[in-house]
């Protein structure tokens, strides 16, 4: 699925870039490869579907405020699999 989430970049220098996604229901950050570590943090509670690209499907439920982080290297496609706009802000060390 192409992107069709909204990407704002908050902040960015040569350590860290800050970017906030917003999503309506079903919308999609698209496939991607992340190239840096990063730290999510939810602005909204919701569902996501995370799929990978052998299509597996790992649904998880985010909590305002409730960050979690992880590694480079990761490829996958997030959707917001919920019934409401769902917003978090993505970190990543460069």
């Amino acid at each position: 699925m192409p992107t069709t989430a909204r990407a704002t970049k908050q902040y960015e220098d040569d350590r860290v870039r800050v970017t906030r996604w917003d999503f309506e229901p079903g919308q999609s950050t698209g496939r991607h490869v992340h190239a840096y570590d990063y730290v999510v943090v939810p602005v909204t509670d919701g569902r996501t579907h995370v799929i990978t690209p052998d299509g597996t499907v790992t649904v998880s439920d985010l909590m305002a405020g409730e960050s979690y982080a992880r590694p480079a290297g990761g490829e996958h496609e997030v959707v917001n699999a919920g019934t409401a706009p769902l917003a978090f802000v993505e970190i990543e060390s460069k």
